[in-house]
């Protein structure tokens, strides 16, 4: 990495060591090398790209087999305990009658539809965090 940067190991193993950082000229040949954008390099979140990485290369059968859930239900308890309130089948059954009305509306194939009411979802619960 030091040799297509044109700078010294000793000069990465200080990046590395939190001892010093790039200049701009090295941090815009970083971003090159890694092909990030000086945003997403300044920005760079190891898990985030891990995640995206796991996203990427897992397959739809995959997928299939996880409890997303119960794995998410580790961090936020509520998913492994709301199913049991009583009358909260009625909102299920509203969000069935969205998912239907989507995808009749827009042609959406059922996965489509359905990640575009989650995306509608979470859209609507980050608007109004931020304006709380």
């Amino acid at each position: 990495m030091a040799e297509k940067l044109g700078v010294s190991r000793q000069t990465i193993s200080k990046w590395e060591l939190d001892e010093t950082l790039p200049d701009i000229r090295q941090s815009k040949r970083l971003s090159n090398l890694y092909h990030l954008t000086l945003d997403e390099l300044i920005d760079f979140d190891i898990d985030l790209k891990e995640i995206e990485q796991i996203i990427e290369n897992s397959n739809e059968e995959k997928q299939n087999e996880i409890d997303w859930s119960n794995a998410w239900s580790k961090k936020y308890p509520i998913l492994a305990t709301y199913l049991s309130l009583d009358g909260i089948e009625k909102y299920s059954a509203q969000i069935e009658n969205i998912c239907k009305k989507v995808k009749a509306e827009f042609d959406f194939s059922e996965l489509d539809t359905f990640l575009v009411v989650k995306d509608m979802v979470y859209r609507t619960y980050r608007k109004n965090r931020l304006e709380n």
